[in-house]
């Protein structure tokens, strides 16, 4: 179609410009079919990509992805490639050939999607940290859709940038912490810190003299940065904040797919690691993540004082899985067994701790006792869990056997008999006492009995003797029935005296003689 159509166009008398434009398609396409036979488009179009390329193994993927998302760039593409193929080398400019000719191809137009851009004076190291909020919504495993809301933190000088994700809407709270865990990732921060107009950090503008809330207020003191926030409703002062907003809504979130927010930030960040930080940014021509290596040096060090004291409290959370574990920074962390479930929230508060920052407390609450204490991994996927948190263990073995032994009358050869069923099963000892301790408070008339048997006839298992006990009781109710049924024949009448009368009086009663 696409070669009959250039052909049509063409003897029509139309331009090779306007031939491309129209159909959406380079010049050098319309050259190539117009220098075409029929037939030799055919065989062309039947195998377009004649000559091997690079990313002809993904090709189906490719296809599918802007069949689906017409709209999709092909930095984004590119992105989507290495998440799912991680060891794929592969540069922007070949994925940007491969893209294009796919659409002229296919005819998958892409939607216009212009984005703005404002010249910004060139900021120095060390000097500017810009800060917003955005919003998106995003499809999710189960076919839904949800809400999410992200802050963007961007160097000024190097374009290097940092995000974090919530399911909920941020609070000033949320906001500081957000502030910390940027710093931890920069290593550092800038003299200067610009904002736009938002309630979480400014009560009012007062013509100019900015009020700030009080917690930021307070953090701000703390940290010793200069804020500066832009002019209400007039985003063009915003500078390229703005435009990492939309990168971001862009290129990461764009019809990706959300599972959970723990796995949504921890993508976020692996995004940033590969894409967000590391493709050439169109300004400056350079890799964010190597020039901020040299910008790194001029940040100012960030003390986690208030970090600590004044967020951490009550401000970072999680929730319990259904495995007694809660994920942090793309790792489980254990809690003791049974906590998931205390609450309907199974919801706790994290608290990094240590000089280092390399210790991690759970609590139930903030001041709250201590749940567990790990120190915090520094691989990813991984398990950390505490061996006391895999069962209750308040009650050893031995606390066990004790309990077991005082409810029989003759211990010691209860402690003979509960000996041999642990060295009988040295694995499954608890188990074994369990089931001894069911049966015990179940039928507690029977165990003694039962107890003496067992040892007559050497069964030496918790099944073993809950099976006599069982066998005991039914034999006792099987004799009590039995003894039940003789009393009540011992109790019928078998020596009754019968009168015995003559026999002339039943002659009299039928009217007979008696010879």
């Amino acid at each position: 179609m696409l070669y009959i159509e250039i052909q049509q166009l063409y003897k029509r008398k139309m331009k090779i410009a306007q031939i491309a434009k129209h159909l959406k398609v380079t010049r050098g396409t319309v050259y190539k079919y117009l220098n075409m036979s029929f037939e030799e488009a055919q065989e062309y179009l039947g195998n377009p990509l004649k000559k091997p390329k690079k990313l002809d193994p993904y090709k189906d993927w490719i296809v599918a992805w802007l069949e689906e998302y017409p709209h999709l760039s092909a930095a984004q593409i590119q992105d989507w490639l290495i998440e799912r193929y991680p060891d794929l080398v592969i540069g922007e400019s070949t994925v940007r050939t491969y893209v294009k000719e796919i659409r002229e191809i296919y005819q998958i137009e892409k939607k216009a999607n212009v984005r703005q851009y404002e010249a910004v004076p060139e900021q120095p190291m060390g000097k500017q940290i810009q800060v917003d909020w955005g919003e998106t919504r995003q499809k999710t495993t189960t076919k839904k859709e949800v809400k999410l809301y992200f802050i963007a933190f961007v160097l000024a000088h190097s374009r290097y940038k940092y995000m974090e994700w919530q399911d909920r809407p941020f609070t000033t709270k949320d906001a500081i912490r957000c502030h910390e865990n940027a710093f931890r990732f920069f290593g550092g921060r800038t003299e200067e810190i610009v904002y736009d107009q938002d309630h979480l950090l400014s009560v009012s503008e007062n013509a100019g003299d900015i009020v700030l809330t009080a917690e930021f207020q307070a953090y701000v003191k703390n940290q010793k940065f200069r804020v500066h926030l832009c002019r209400k409703a007039d985003p063009e002062s915003k500078g390229m904040i703005e435009n990492v907003v939309k990168y971001i809504k862009g290129n990461f979130a764009d019809s990706r797919v959300f599972k959970d927010i723990e796995d949504w930030n921890e993508r976020a960040l692996q995004w940033l690691e590969r894409t967000g930080n590391k493709n050439v940014h169109n300004t400056t021509k350079k890799s964010p993540v190597k020039v901020f290596l040299v910008e790194k040096q001029h940040l100012e060090p960030v003390s986690s004082l208030l970090s600590n004291e004044s967020t951490h409290a009550c401000i970072i959370t999680r929730n319990v899985g259904k495995d007694n574990t809660i994920r942090f920074a793309s790792n489980r962390y254990s809690v003791p067994l049974g906590t998931y479930g205390v609450s309907p929230e199974n919801q706790v508060v994290l608290d990094i701790q240590g000089e280092q920052q390399d210790t991690l407390v759970i609590r139930k609450q903030s001041n709250g006792e201590v749940l567990a204490e790990h120190q915090i991994s520094s691989e990813k996927g991984k398990l950390i869990q505490n061996r006391n948190h895999t069962r209750d263990r308040s009650k050893g073995i031995e606390e066990l056997k004790k309990t077991v032994i005082s409810y029989f009358e003759e211990q010691e050869d209860a402690l003979m008999y509960v000996d041999e069923v642990c060295m009988k099963y040295v694995r499954y000892r608890r188990d074994q006492l369990i089931i001894l301790q069911k049966v015990i408070k179940e039928e507690p008339e029977w165990i003694d009995s039962a107890l003496q048997k067992c040892m007559r006839e050497k069964l030496y298992s918790a099944n073993d003797f809950r099976d006599v006990v069982r066998y005991l009781k039914q034999s006792n109710l099987e004799e009590s029935a039995l003894l039940h049924e003789q009393q009540n024949v011992s109790m019928t009448p078998t020596n009754i005296q019968v009168e015995t009368r003559p026999l002339e009086t039943y002659t009299r009663i039928l009217g007979g003689i008696v010879s």
